[in-house]
């Protein structure tokens, strides 16, 4: 029986093609996820990479022939499958790996209405089932084989964003748009037609080889050709996708970055003015800023931990309107919980263009605090170098702890997180301050330890 711990992870398979895997197991995940779901009908979606086509198609006909009938989307951003699953009130499978590079591939399932599947909601049974089959061969069955039709969904898609942020009154904006050779490509052009937005398109065509930079906007490197083109075209504000377009990175007019903690607090004031006093979701990384604003704006501020298996987890259990993560995934309600950089790209938009200031004094009210950014270290010990942190902060006058993702110490006006990755030998250190003197001190004095 074959190991697939390897690429069956918390909330998706990912791994290298062929080498890990391929489509010959991909016909059995599909045949296990509609088995497990139980469906007798799913919607299966695609990226731009080499092998996503190959990879999709061999997933619907495992799918099929459990007697599930398939609609295929083709081309698509990874939350036009969300919408395509709670349009059609689907099961759903998105083929992508996002932002890793081109040799990898990866499925991110859903259940109908865009619900999250992880380890605890029905991953692990999906893996033991194709890892069973892939020993044995796909065992036989009374069903009837289930169809496979072809669907084209983005016009749908950019109309239902498009209903849910009104630009039509907004003033002429200058728009530069990084899609990374990624699925930003595909859906911008559509999402855009006909708004009064001046797009400068770059690496809009579709290559998942990533030939020009890779479609990862959280690391700064990949962010320096918007940059420079915001200031060379004198755009209003410059905006970068990842691979599968679900996350969305903001520049301002002067090309500097906007913090995804801004562009939270943003969405937020805006999701409150139109539901007044209900909840919004911010991860425990997120600025203090997201709590401050959700708080004057008269909401409800609820803190998670870091990843969306734990906002969405919220979200469902409050009712939350919005919710808004530091690596730039963003989650609202009126999408069926999930997250989508386009939306939140709207919103930018709409408050940038409803108004007259530039985009950087316009965010400058919602970050209110210097950060480090995430810094990560390797350790062969995680546990042990948190634990010497905490001895280190331990007694000092008016620090507090928490452990609800790794370990939080708060101080009068400052705070930091050290957490350990999941999956590698590392501790990711995320600090914030006041000032800037302040989080390069504490940033020192923390890494000193963590590194010692």
């Amino acid at each position: 029986m074959p190991d697939l711990s390897q690429i069956v992870k918390a909330y998706d398979v990912r791994g290298v093609v062929p080498d890990q895997w391929g489509e010959e197991l991909a016909e059995l995940f599909g045949a296990a996820f509609a088995t497990v779901t139980g469906a007798d009908a799913i919607v299966v979606g695609h990226d731009m990479r080499p092998s996503s086509p190959g990879l999709a198609r061999a997933f619907a006909k495992g799918a099929a022939s459990r007697g599930a009938d398939v609609t295929e989307i083709g081309l698509c951003s990874t939350d036009q499958l969300y919408f395509a699953s709670g349009k059609l009130n689907l099961p759903g499978a998105m083929f992508t790996a996002s932002h890793n590079p081109a040799q990898y591939n990866g499925i991110k399932m859903c259940k109908a209405g865009a619900a999250p599947v992880g380890q605890d909601t029905g991953l692990a049974e999906i893996r033991e089932l194709a890892e069973q089959w892939s020993a044995s061969g796909l065992p036989a069955t009374d069903a009837t084989p289930g169809t496979i039709t072809q669907r084209d969904v983005l016009a749908d898609y950019a109309g239902y964003l498009r209903e849910l942020v009104d630009l039509t009154g907004i003033r002429r904006l200058k728009v530069a748009v990084d899609a990374g050779n990624g699925m930003g490509g595909h859906t911008v052009p559509t999402v855009f037609d006909g708004l009064p937005i001046d797009l400068t398109p770059m690496f809009f065509e579709l290559d998942g080889t990533f030939p020009n930079h890779e479609a990862n906007p959280l690391d700064p490197k990949n962010l320096v050709d918007l940059q420079h083109k915001v200031r060379e075209v004198g755009a209003d504000i410059g905006l970068a996708f990842d691979g599968d377009a679900d996350r969305c990175f903001v520049i301002d007019e002067r090309g500097e970055p906007v913090s995804p903690s801004a562009i939270t607090a943003l969405v937020a004031a805006r999701e409150l003015a139109k539901h007044p006093g209900e909840t919004i979701i911010h991860n425990l990384i997120t600025s203090w800023s997201v709590p401050e604003v959700v708080k004057e704006q008269g909401g409800q501020a609820v803190r998670t931990r870091v990843g969306h298996s734990f906002i969405k987890q919220e979200m469902a259990r409050t009712g939350a309107i919005f919710g808004g993560e530091h690596s730039a995934h963003y989650y609202f309600r009126d999408f069926w919980k999930a997250d989508t950089g386009m939306l939140a790209a709207l919103h930018v938009l709409a408050a940038l263009g409803d108004q007259q200031r530039p985009l950087s004094e316009l965010v400058a009210e919602y970050d209110r605090y210097a950060a480090s950014g995430e810094i990560n270290s390797t350790v062969a010990d995680q546990a042990e170098r948190t634990a010497a942190v905490r001895a280190a902060f331990d007694g000092r006058e008016g620090v507090s702890f928490d452990e609800l993702d790794g370990l939080t110490v708060t101080g009068s006006d400052w705070w930091f997180n050290l957490r350990p990755s999941n999956t590698e030998p590392l501790l990711r250190l995320n600090v914030e301050a006041r000032d800037t003197a302040t989080v390069e001190r504490l940033r020192d004095e923390v890494l000193a330890i963590v590194r010692a």
